[in-house]
């Protein structure tokens, strides 16, 4: 993990990490309507989080290849202080490595230090070895999706509280 570069994302990342996001949701049977797969925004998230107050996106990168990503979002409709975790992705020979909880740990430092007292997720049941790693976060299920992501494709709703 020492040589592994955790760093916000840059405009040239974006169509390597638009290639991990996509890859990763076939590869678990998820690219499906109403995900991130189908967004316009997964090709130019550079511009997306650069243009986009209190939000915050993080790639992984190692000998100069991006591993993955992860991001906070002030998602619309979600209640004040509350943020996204979003398009949390990262390639297949980067996982089992401790890197999905460095970067969760990077998007709650972030979340906290922008001020959010909260962060929700979305997912899926096909990323099972993801929602059991939320769970260790101190994620807990919700019943009905909250704010307005757009990914109806999504039927796992969590929220943790930052205090």
């Amino acid at each position: 993990m020492q040589d592994i570069n955790i760093r916000p994302i840059q405009p040239g990342d974006n169509p390597f990490i638009a290639s991990i996001i996509r890859k990763a949701l076939e590869e678990f049977n998820a690219n499906k309507c109403g995900t991130v797969y189908f967004d316009d925004s997964t090709d130019h998230l550079f511009e997306l989080f650069d243009s986009t107050p209190r939000s915050a996106y993080f790639v992984a990168e190692r000998d100069g290849s991006l591993l993955g990503g992860a991001g906070i979002f002030p998602t619309e409709g979600l209640p004040g202080g509350t943020c996204e975790l979003v398009k949390m992705y990262l390639s297949a020979d980067a996982r089992n490595m401790g890197l999905g909880r460095k970067m969760i740990d990077q998007c709650l430092a972030t979340a906290k230090e922008k001020g959010y007292t909260s962060v929700y997720l979305e997912t899926m049941p096909e990323l099972k070895k993801a929602v059991s790693v939320y769970e260790k976060f101190g994620f807990h299920y919700l019943d009905k999706p909250m704010g307005n992501s757009g990914h109806n494709g999504c039927d796992i709703w969590m929220i943790r509280d930052l205090v």
